[in-house]
């Protein structure tokens, strides 16, 4: 169990998609625990390969104490209803806006031991399922956003990055 450095708008990296967990291994169980400690550290509900530089599809969820590990996960329906929620990025603290997502979401993944798994999600789970699959495909919160709204964050953000990274 480890803390890992986060990456930091603007790195690269956060705009890569990632590669397909295929080794369902020890260094697969390590990275889930790693990325669990590195986001209760950050603090943050969800996290991402990416988001310490591992380009691996992977995410971890928490919610309600609950910590849920996706492997390989994937959209399969969304539905046309949408809900505005604020989000933000533990690659980009202290800047959060509202993004429009879809309201329920089916998503198709494997756990640890490769098993795959369909879970259907609505409310908050169903916004967090969708920011951190996007993020697994190299799409960053922020592209989500209007440019004017997009260019006010980054700039409120490059205030306070001398603190980050």
């Amino acid at each position: 169990m480890a803390v890992r450095p986060l990456v930091y708008f603007p790195d690269p990296r956060l705009r890569l998609p990632t590669e397909p967990v295929t080794a369902f291994d020890d260094n697969l169980r390590q990275l889930a625990e790693d990325l669990t400690d590195t986001m209760h550290a950050a603090p943050g509900v969800g996290i991402t390969g990416p988001h310490i530089g591992r380009l691996t599809r992977v995410t971890v969820i928490e919610l309600d104490k609950r910590v849920r590990i996706y492997v390989n996960p994937h959209m399969t329906w969304r539905s046309e209803h949408t809900v505005r929620h604020v989000e933000g990025s533990v690659s980009m603290p202290g800047v959060t806006d509202e993004v429009e997502r879809s309201a329920r979401v089916k998503v198709a993944f494997q756990d640890l031991a490769g098993a795959s798994h369909e879970e259907e999600a609505e409310g908050f789970l169903a916004v967090c399922l969708q920011h951190e699959i996007d993020q697994l495909d190299g799409i960053f919160w922020l592209d989500r956003l209007s440019r004017l709204r997009r260019d006010r964050l980054i700039k409120r953000f490059g205030k306070l990055a001398p603190r980050h990274g």
